[in-house]
């Protein structure tokens, strides 16, 4: 059986505006095996898994569990969950932990809340503050997926991926349980920015790394930010290629007009500039596997097919970018 990445490779898949949409994350600790559908088929109580799953729906938040790296014997190993809550938009974007002995008290959090940004969403209680979690200043976090009972690229080319860049210090690598995209692995997304890579290396994620310290983008590999549906993750990167524009926090997508197979996308840059991008969705040919085991067939491409420059008020523009009508 070929695998799917395989294919995608030799055939050149593009990348960008492949990403999960998902402006927050919010990330389970759960050691040991993971099943097809991991917040149901794990150590984690299934019930709780589901509860998380309709808590989350339709808000903005995508639940996933995490691990650390290597060997995953099927034991019920620690108490403690560690937990993250991750925001990735522009300007906002945010990361906050805390560790918990039962992870059914993250049904209290507010999802809308959480979705749109605000912190105020992490109480635990109802009425309390979020004073129980901590701010994370730590490495960014680095997800990749390795999810094998998903799909076996995902294991195959994931697992070694973050073997090696734990055991070359990279301290904020954790294994996630699915992010999108098999076909793409190894994959990864890397908070607090969101920004999704595919067909990953080793010495690709540390340059990454050092960008995002910097507070800066690597797009060679990028998939998109996942604070947007795909055709804006794809429109921002078409503008980054055209400008060299790195900041991670420069560019926002504004607005986005129409419905597939074609978009405008409206793009803002803090220092004033815009521009309109259209974006069409089309099947790659020629077909191939969208995951390993399934019959071939021809997912959706989104690409960008013209840029240009908007002429809009300055004070506009700034507004725009800062998330403002």
């Amino acid at each position: 059986m070929s695998m799917c990445a395989t294919a995608s490779r030799d055939l050149s898949e593009p990348l960008a505006g492949t990403a999960a949409t998902a402006p927050t994350w919010l990330l389970v600790e759960q050691p040991g095996p993971w099943g097809t559908d991991a917040l149901t088929a794990s150590h984690l109580d299934p019930a709780v898994g589901r509860a998380l799953e309709r808590a989350a729906k339709n808000t903005g938040v995508r639940v996933a569990l995490i691990r650390r790296p290597g060997r995953h014997a099927d034991l019920h190993t620690g108490a403690r969950h560690r937990v993250f809550v991750a925001h990735t938009r522009p300007g906002r974007s945010w990361i906050h932990t805390i560790a918990l002995d039962d992870p059914g008290r993250l049904l209290a959090l507010d999802f809308a809340a959480l979705g749109a940004g605000d912190p105020g969403g992490l109480a635990l209680e109802p009425g309390d503050a979020p004073a129980q979690w901590a701010k994370y200043t730590g490495d960014p976090l680095v997800l990749v997926c390795t999810n094998g009972k998903r799909d076996r690229c995902c294991a195959l080319l994931g697992r070694p991926l973050a073997a090696d860049l734990t055991a070359s210090g990279v301290h904020g690598t954790w294994e996630v349980t699915h992010i999108g995209g098999h076909r793409f692995a190894p994959t990864l997304v890397v908070l607090p920015y969101g920004y999704t890579y595919g067909r990953a290396t080793a010495q690709g994620v540390k340059d990454v790394l050092d960008a995002v310290r910097d507070g800066r983008v690597v797009t060679a590999g990028c998939r998109g930010r996942s604070s947007w549906e795909r055709p804006g993750q794809a429109a921002e990167l078409a503008v980054r290629e055209l400008t060299g524009e790195d900041g991670a926090d420069a560019l926002t997508v504004a607005g986005t007009q129409g419905a597939a197979p074609a978009w405008s996308v409206t793009l803002a840059h803090t220092d004033g500039r815009a521009w309109q991008v259209s974006v069409a969705q089309v099947a790659a040919a020629p077909p191939r596997p969208e995951s390993c085991g399934s019959a071939l067939g021809s997912p959706a491409r989104t690409d960008v097919v013209g840029i240009r420059p908007l002429r809009l008020p300055a004070h506009r523009v700034r507004a725009l970018a800062a998330g403002r009508p």
